[in-house]
């Protein structure tokens, strides 16, 4: 929805935090694309205008607000007043618009980073669109959860409430076009190390590993974005991290392990697993929703979201049978080099319902 700064380790240089993150939440094409996602405006639409009880009267937080919808509906739901905090020049245009909605006696659109900004009251909701690819990338569920310890009353809730990250394996001819792509990469760079010797009589073989090394990230290690088919999940879904939004600290989600199983459910070629989330808003035990709603981003035939999934592809891939056992274990963390991205190590044991072995998979990959 927008953005709010924090810092992972209380390092990060906020000026390149914001060339690198937080301008692309700038730019109202970028606002366009997420109001124009359907499943994501009606999920919070309806979770705000089903659960009044939850605004009337109440004091929000929106943290991240972007264009300003969601504080706008906060408002519109009976809000007594609205706090809007938005790290870039977005928060101009969310006042116009809040003005233009005759709503600036409720909502106060303020122009900062969540880490920086101070409010003359705690409040009794913090809602935010805080959700990156696969749930956690961008880290802007860092920012939120400074809000709640910092600003959100006791017995207070959240929307959403609760995050689920799934992953199940899949079919898909990307895995083939990808390594089609890196041996084309390859090739070229052959043919290219060819001519500058020949034409300028610099041998250039000396880089061709790191050439390699570099291409072999880009094409074959890299995760993609895809709107999946529900067909091409060839195993059962399996849960790898639930949050409690009241609940989780940034600890908890700084890395995401998880260990396992799931059936292969038809004869068919592992080409790679695919990842999404879903979030719920539920309220709180002390203050549950009267309506709860879900928003989910997992493969379905024809609502697809902004999100889509995360494919991450293997090479080469694995035939596998109805009835196969895998056991996976999964590791996600924040990278070194930019802590609003993700690195993950996953590792696969396939046990044939046959007997018969199968080599297993070990990848690491980036989520860029």
């Amino acid at each position: 929805m927008g953005s709010s700064a924090t810092a992972a380790n209380g390092v990060v240089d906020k000026g390149v935090d914001f060339a690198n993150y937080f301008c692309t939440y700038g730019f109202l094409y970028h606002q366009k694309e997420m109001l124009c996602d359907r499943v994501r405006m009606d999920a919070y639409y309806n979770a705000v205008f089903q659960n009044k009880h939850h605004f009337k009267g109440k004091v929000v937080l929106d943290v991240g607000t972007g264009s300003g919808i969601l504080a706008i509906w906060s408002a519109q739901a009976g809000a007594r007043k609205v706090y809007a905090v938005e790290a870039t020049k977005m928060s101009e245009h969310a006042r116009e618009l809040v003005k233009a909605n005759k709503l600036q006696d409720v909502v106060e659109v303020i122009e900062g980073s969540m880490e920086d900004i101070a409010l003359p009251e705690k409040v009794d909701v913090i809602i935010s669109e805080w959700m990156g690819y696969f749930l956690l990338r961008e880290s802007m569920f860092d920012s939120v959860l400074f809000a709640r310890d910092r600003w959100l009353n006791s017995g207070g809730v959240m929307y959403p409430s609760h995050a689920r990250m799934w992953i199940s394996p899949i079919r898909s001819g990307l895995g083939d076009q990808k390594m089609r792509d890196y041996d084309g990469a390859m090739e070229d760079w052959s043919g290219f190390v060819k001519e500058t010797e020949a034409c300028y009589g610099v041998d250039m073989s000396a880089l061709t590993k790191p050439f390699e090394e570099e291409q072999k990230k880009y094409y074959l290690q890299t995760s993609l974005w895809d709107n999946l088919h529900p067909n091409q999940s060839i195993a059962t879904p399996v849960i790898i991290k639930e949050i409690d939004c009241l609940k989780v600290t940034v600890d908890d989600i700084r890395d995401v392990r998880a260990s396992i199983s799931t059936s292969i459910t038809e004869d068919a070629r592992l080409c790679g697993f695919g990842g999404w989330f879903d979030v719920h808003f539920r309220g709180s035990d002390k203050s549950p929703a009267q309506n709860e709603v879900e928003l989910t981003t997992a493969p379905h035939e024809d609502l697809g979201t902004h999100w889509g999934q995360q494919v991450f592809l293997l090479h080469p891939h694995r035939n596998v049978q109805s009835g196969d056992e895998l056991n996976i274990n999964f590791l996600m963390t924040r990278s070194k080099v930019n802590h609003r991205l993700m690195e993950v190590n996953l590792n696969c044991e396939i046990n044939r319902a046959s007997g018969k072995p199968v080599p297993p998979v070990q990848k690491k990959f980036y989520i860029e």
